[in-house]
């Protein structure tokens, strides 16, 4: 009888594969399996996945230089504030949203000015360039010589003591100059060492972050003599963006810890009957050679890494809030009517539409970050890191010739209301102007009174 079964069970099978619809047939059978194509999941260009060895975005790459330009900075370096939302108009002939509103998110990040505090040469090599000479200026911040050491209260504090020395006898004056004419007759590159300022910032850290900025335009000895002049000399970010430009953001992307192999790699989860766990990865090698292949997806760090992204479009660089109170008095000092009023600044987060001038602070603060203060750049999507991380902006790689990098952006709304919840209002006033008065605000007064 398990002879006739069994031979019963092949004439099936037989009738099944020969038939026209074997595959539906197959999936009536009490049979489960995972798929089997299964190509390989994340790309093997970002290996090895592990710590970024600095939390500040390295400029591995500048754009290329134009003599025919004046000397400029290529870079610079800001902190991540948060992100918003705006309303624009689209000029984009033959989309389906030209001339229409979109609402499109943006980042914005805070820029105070850096400052110039030194240059490096370099010069070719047969292994490519080369470090030839480095010159200092004179007067030093205590919050750029904090990055040089572990323990800025227990140390002596002499960083830089002997660079800052040439410049007050002539024996040092002279060794300066001979740098700066080597520089200038054997060193094809220039960058300028400099560095922000985290005074000017409501954050807990004290140590400036440093970086060697390109300078591109102009000649060699022209380089040497703008990076000169600016010593000890703020740089702001007007200097060196524009609005509408497109340029890369280089930074530290947020940790995520050590993490198993399925959030990792995003490879695909096993069955669920599968013995000893599922989110793995069934097979890692074969017995020989013996020894896993890095190619193979293993659990590890996640986050944390050095990424840089391409042709992030600027919709606007804002004035800190003391520029915007300089440009009001400047403006009401024209005005010879009314002398005595008190100037009002229009506001960094207004546009031609709004009625009300307000700043790019929304209502409460960016969560975890607090005000702006500073000139800021908002830059069209996200970027890489948490808030408070530096981030550096650079000007971009790839010529732009696309009608779309080179669009006019005009802004008709930025949203400022609270990102801790629901935001209903724009500004405090809007906010009283509907509810009333608080009562938290009438106990103020009556203390004050």
């Amino acid at each position: 009888s398990q002879f006739v079964d069994t031979l019963d069970n092949i004439q099936y099978c037989a009738a099944v594969f020969l038939s026209a619809d074997w595959r539906s047939q197959l999936a009536c059978l009490d049979m489960s399996h995972r798929k089997f194509s299964a190509p390989r999941h994340g790309s093997l260009g970002f290996t090895p996945k592990k710590r970024c060895r600095r939390i500040r975005g390295k400029c591995k790459a500048f754009p290329r230089d134009r003599r025919s330009l004046p000397p400029h900075l290529t870079a610079f370096m800001g902190y991540k504030a948060g992100m918003t939302h705006i309303v624009r108009e689209v000029d984009r002939p033959g989309s389906k949203v030209h001339k229409r509103e979109v609402v499109e998110p943006v980042t914005i990040m805070e820029c105070p000015p850096m400052v110039i505090v030194g240059m490096v040469g370099y010069a070719p090599t047969a292994k490519g360039l080369r470090t030839f000479k480095t010159v200092w200026a004179e007067h030093l911040t205590e919050e750029f010589k904090r990055r040089f050491y572990k323990d800025w209260c227990k140390s002596k504090k002499r960083a830089f003591l002997k660079s800052s020395k040439k410049w007050l006898c002539e024996a040092g004056l002279a060794q300066i100059k001979r740098d700066l004419k080597k520089i200038k007759k054997y060193c094809t590159v220039v960058r300028a060492i400099a560095h922000t300022q985290m005074r000017l910032m409501k954050h807990r850290q004290k140590k400036s972050h440093i970086m060697e900025i390109q300078v591109n335009g102009g000649t060699i000895s022209q380089k040497v003599d703008w990076i000169r002049q600016h010593f000890e000399k703020q740089i702001s970010v007007s200097n060196v963006f524009s609005q509408d430009e497109m340029i890369d953001v280089i930074g530290v992307t947020k940790g995520k810890g050590f993490k198993g192999v399925t959030s990792r790699w995003h490879t695909k989860k096993l069955p669920r009957k599968t013995h000893k766990g599922l989110r793995k990865v069934a097979c890692i090698g074969a017995w020989h050679p013996a020894r896993v292949a890095r190619s193979v997806a293993r659990a590890g760090q996640k986050g944390y890494f050095h990424r840089t992204e391409l042709n992030k479009k600027i919709y606007r660089i804002g004035m800190g809030l003391q520029a915007q109170l300089e440009v009001a008095k400047a403006e009401a000092s024209k005005d010879d009517k009314d002398k005595n009023a008190v100037p009002k600044p229009k506001g960094n987060a207004s546009t031609e539409f709004d009625l009300t001038a307000k700043n790019i602070t929304p209502m409460g603060g960016f969560p975890h970050y607090g005000e702006v203060r500073n000139d800021y750049v908002m830059i069209k999507g996200c970027c890489m890191g948490p808030r408070k991380r530096v981030i550096t902006l650079r000007k971009t790689l790839i010529p732009q010739v696309k009608t779309r990098s080179k669009e006019k952006i005009v802004l008709k709304f930025i949203d400022t209301s609270s990102k801790f919840g629901h935001g209903r209002f724009q500004t405090r006033a809007e906010k009283q102007a509907t509810m009333g008065p608080l009562k938290k605000c009438l106990g103020r007064a009556k203390v004050v009174a």
